[in-house]
């Protein structure tokens, strides 16, 4: 139901949550990597238990895709997956019509690739999804192995695909198209299953750190120093070229892509866009030239997280120190090209962002996966940060400048007056003047050193102020960080006057 959260009993305690998880979704399920833990949400299929899938030595077991009837009813299903080859197991599969199986019914059928037969007897209640259980290949020994572990994954062209084996950190392996529990790599047809190591494409070259599919185009791989594109179908004259040998990606959540198709990243010198054609920029070169410095990030000890805000038209940029929830946040605004820093309460530190394109558009949003457990979204209307049981305040602050006063950098300018057009429906803000002789030490006084401080009252549009400050370079910061208030800033126009030489 639509709102309404169920928690899958089975899965509690099933996974390491604190060793890297990822799920992606496929063919209606949940698919949970997380190193040897490999598991499967199922929402999708029926379950039916049998003391014995294979009664005689004239039947078998059913094969995936196989269709099965009720003996005695009109109930029908496709099978998806079985837990044994023989002996007790469960038979997980799509029910395709209204009549449901009964509890003592035979099942018969006849597997479509060697025309066996398939005859066995349900011994329980049918149960109907959500189910829960182990990822792992189709039973009878011909369906090849998984690896072993495996930190990385998402659905491409219709496979499961595999990486992050910390033993193979190169290496990278494709279920068969359209059925994930078929992993034997020694088929040769275009479907079959395949790997790094047994395709033309081959291995990587560097460690694999994300896998971004692009629909069924093509899939970037994203590894510690390099960025890889796989065109097409490995298995079908797919070609893996390196786009980057200059920038990796940080971890397997640190992208994005925006309604253009351009793919956004946390790379090894700033943020980067992608674009459609394969050109790779570093957006934050000039703007944020420390940016990886300043951060100081370490994928053993921070997560950054990558969100594409549709509503908005930004992107949400996210680093934040597991532990603790201590986070630094941007946001990049699509339409201007500006970074404007943030900091969110550490209980809302992001591990996780999705927008959820809702049928109702009431619904739609970027949904944010916090540290405290909360999903949460951004509200226009809010004046405070949700922070569990209770509300914390959000402080905001713009800061103009720093901005020559005089004709030369040798010269110092003089301000006589200061006129400050807030919004008509503003609160109260707090203004700050700074002044010095070079714009380094404006920027180094911000916050510590102001010359004139005080507040202009809400509901004046212009209020004009007298905050007398001589030097080459000036600067004026607004701020806000009272509870419940909003405000909002239309221009400032100081009137300077020389004031000689330095």
């Amino acid at each position: 139901m639509a709102g309404t959260l169920v928690v899958i009993s089975d899965s509690i305690g099933d996974v390491d949550t604190s060793d890297q998880l990822m799920i992606f979704e496929a063919y209606q399920k949940a698919l949970i990597v997380n190193g040897e833990n490999l598991k499967v949400a199922d929402f999708i299929n029926t379950r039916l238990a049998t003391a014995d899938i294979v009664a005689t030595a004239s039947n078998t077991f059913p094969l995936h895709g196989t269709s099965l009837f009720g003996a005695t009813t009109s109930a029908a299903m496709v099978a998806d997956y079985v837990t044994a080859a023989d002996g007790s197991a469960y038979v997980y599969g799509y029910v395709t019509t209204s009549q449901p199986f009964l509890s003592t019914e035979v099942v018969t059928g006849t597997n479509p690739i060697d025309s066996t037969t398939i005859s066995f007897t349900i011994n329980a209640e049918p149960v109907a999804h959500p189910h829960w259980y182990d990822w792992e290949p189709y039973p009878g020994g011909t369906f090849g192995e998984m690896p072993e572990k495996a930190y990385l994954g998402c659905l491409y062209r219709g496979r499961a695909v595999l990486s992050g084996n910390p033993k193979f950190p190169h290496q990278w392996w494709m279920s068969r198209q359209a059925n994930i529990w078929d992993w034997a790599f020694l088929a040769t047809d275009a479907l079959s299953p395949i790997s790094g190591a047994n395709s033309d494409a081959g291995e990587l070259g560097d460690i694999v750190r994300c896998l971004i599919p692009c629909g069924d185009d093509y899939l970037v791989f994203g590894c510690a120093s390099q960025v890889w594109l796989l065109r097409g179908d490995p298995a079908a004259g797919g070609t893996l070229d390196k786009l980057s040998g200059t920038t990796g990606i940080f971890g397997p959540l640190s992208w994005c892509w925006d309604s253009q198709r351009n793919l956004y990243f946390w790379g090894s010198q700033g943020i980067y866009r992608m674009s459609p054609e394969f050109g790779i920029e570093n957006l934050t070169q000039d703007k944020l030239p420390d940016l990886i410095k300043d951060e100081g990030a370490n994928p053993s000890t921070h997560r950054i997280t990558l969100g594409f805000d549709q509503i908005r038209q930004g992107i949400v940029v996210s680093v934040v120190e597991l532990d603790s929830g201590s986070n630094s946040c941007y946001w990049y605004d699509i339409r201007t090209g500006g970074f404007f820093p943030e900091v969110y309460p550490t209980q809302c530190g992001a591990y996780c962002q999705y927008y959820y394109n809702a049928n109702a558009a009431s619904l739609a949003d970027l949904l944010i996966g916090c540290k405290d457990g909360y999903i949460r979204s951004f509200k226009d209307a809010a004046t405070m940060d949700d922070t569990g049981s209770t509300e914390t305040a959000i402080e905001s602050r713009m800061f103009a400048g720093p901005a020559l006063t005089a004709r030369d950098a040798d010269s110092r300018g003089r301000m006589k007056s200061l006129s400050i057009t807030l919004g008509a429906d503003t609160d109260s803000v707090d203004y700050e003047v700074y002044a010095e002789d070079t714009a380094e030490e404006v920027v180094d006084a911000i916050l510590s050193s102001p010359l004139h401080t005080g507040t202009i009252t809400g509901g004046n549009r212009t209020q004009t102020l007298r905050p007398r400050s001589r030097g080459a370079w000036m600067g004026i910061l607004l701020r806000n960080d009272n509870d419940n208030e909003t405000w909002s800033f239309e221009q400032a126009v100081a009137e300077i006057k020389a004031a000689g030489k330095i």
